[in-house]
């Protein structure tokens, strides 16, 4: 419970951690969630990315921008934080076949629901995905792969 606690405050520190490029600000959250995931696995780090998004919903301004509450998770870029639940679940899911895959797996759910609820604000999902998929691909390559081999490491230093 310390673990997921910690994670889900280091979260918070990633989405500060923000360049504001409209419409969706480029920051360290996926970095934190990934590394959260790969640290502490489907089941707790599914928890800590819980109460990460809980802390936002009751008032603390932990999303990207010092956002929070129910506002952040229903304007254009909220799908991307609901998506974190769900792409939290779907790592669990896929866990059993490796951390590489599951973390591609999270991703790629952020990606569709960040996308997909974008899309009902600007009424395209061609420009959801030029906007919200094609400027991150690369950073958020490298992000999901320093996350992988940083939780590798960090995996060896807790207790089984």
């Amino acid at each position: 419970m310390v673990l997921a606690s910690l994670f889900a405050a280091l979260t918070a520190v990633c989405a500060w951690l923000s360049i504001p490029i409209p419409p969706v600000a480029f920051t360290l959250q996926t970095f934190g969630l990934l590394l959260t995931l790969g640290v502490l696995g489907g089941k707790w780090g599914s928890i800590s990315i819980l109460l990460y998004l809980l802390l936002g919903l009751v008032g603390l301004p932990v999303f990207s921008g010092f956002r929070f509450g129910a506002a952040a998770l229903l304007d254009a870029t909220g799908g991307f934080l609901w998506g974190f639940a769900a792409g939290a679940l779907v790592y669990w899911l896929l866990e059993g076949f490796g951390r590489l895959p599951a973390m591609i797996g999270f991703q790629l759910v952020c990606y569709g629901c960040g996308c997909w609820w974008f899309s009902v604000y600007s009424g395209s999902v061609g420009a959801a995905v030029l906007a919200c998929v094609v400027p991150y691909l690369i950073p958020d390559g490298i992000k999901l792969w320093l996350a992988y081999h940083m939780s590798q490491r960090l995996r060896r230093h807790l207790p089984k």
